[in-house]
């Protein structure tokens, strides 16, 4: 197995620059596993492609203005992307700008000063800000979207689910953005479920592998939790022989996680309660243990997303899927169309 393996062409035009609208007037590709066969959807006839007893797990993480500017000593300009926080005022942060390097002072722009602490790998850095910075984050924070959006995104809310709760992303998780509560109402009236479990998404796993050998990929690890309420609601459905459906990625990774932690090996071996770093990389041949149906969008080439739902559809299936999605002139990537897999 290669990086280049999953590599694809996918020409600019088919990336997604704004949202649709409403939310889940998008397009569904439904792969079903089971027959080898490929459809056509709109994602608000999602209620009538799941089943009555299945059990949706969405991501409930709410992206922050992580995206602020700041001033050095000397006038300079200097840029931050806050990934996590570590401690009450120390954050991993991506730095853009020359000479950022330990014990660098800098000014944030009508905000308080920070310090770089320690220098990791790339333009990572370990940030200290002499106060906390989320009482700031209404006046000086951006939303950080994709480079490869080139449009200003004029509704800020438009880059969150409809129900996101839990501040702490980099990015959003994007499958979830497809939702409106009038599609939660469809759902609840045929009897599908839904639970809440948490993610906060980093920029990593949106990153290209750039190493020969995707194995040799190191992850960096992002935060997780699966509540207790979540578990027994997995719990019950999966005794009932009912579908646990995760929307997105981010929702696979962290069920997944919680379930090694668990030492899942069946339906009634149970999920327990999980907190914790995640540094999660599912390649094909993994094993799902708790993931029966996944709703996901489009991803990029070479990146760990698309090898994650490889190994959830099997390679061929996937990159088959691709090539007619781009031939149907489907939409890519955050604001894009979505996939729904049986």
């Amino acid at each position: 197995m290669k990086t280049i393996d999953f590599n694809y062409d996918l020409p600019q035009k088919f990336i997604a620059q704004t949202p649709v609208e409403p939310r889940d007037h998008s397009r569904l590709l439904v792969i079903n596993r089971s027959i080898n066969k490929i459809s056509h959807q709109a994602f608000y006839n999602l209620d009538e492609l799941l089943s009555p007893g299945d059990l949706l797990v969405l991501n409930q993480t709410r992206v922050i203005p992580a995206r602020i500017f700041a001033k050095k000593s000397s006038g300079g300009k200097a840029e931050l992307l806050l990934l996590r926080r570590e401690r009450e005022t120390v954050w991993q942060a991506l730095v853009g700008g020359k000479g950022l390097d330990l014990g660098k002072m800098l000014q944030v722009d009508d905000g308080p000063k920070c310090e770089i602490i320690e220098v990791m790998d790339g333009s990572r850095r370990l940030i200290r800000f002499e106060n906390p910075i989320e009482p700031f984050f209404p006046k000086i924070g951006h939303i950080p979207l994709p480079p490869y959006i080139r449009k200003t995104l004029r509704d800020p809310e438009r880059y969150q689910t409809v129900f996101a709760q839990e501040p702490g992303s980099a990015a959003a998780p994007t499958a979830g953005l497809h939702f409106t509560q009038e599609l939660f109402n469809k759902l609840m009236d045929r009897d599908i479920q839904i639970t809440e479990v948490t993610l906060h998404v980093g920029l990593d796993t949106f990153a290209p592998v750039t190493e020969d050998d995707p194995a040799d990929h190191l992850i960096h690890k992002e935060w997780c939790e699966v509540s207790q309420e979540a578990c027994q609601k997995i719990n019950a459905v999966r005794k009932n022989s009912g579908r646990i459906i995760a929307v997105g990625t981010t929702s696979v990774r962290t069920l997944e996680s919680a379930a090694e932690n668990s030492k899942v090996t069946g339906r009634n071996s149970p999920l327990t309660p999980y907190s914790g770093n995640t540094g999660l990389f599912i390649l094909p041949g993994y094993e799902f243990k708790l993931v029966d149906v996944m709703i996901t969008n489009f991803h990029l080439p070479k990146s760990t997303l698309i090898m994650l739902v490889s190994a959830f559809a099997g390679k061929e299936a996937i990159f088959n899927a691709y090539e007619i999605a781009k031939k149907e002139n489907y939409r890519f990537f955050s604001f894009g169309d979505a996939m729904l897999i049986l």
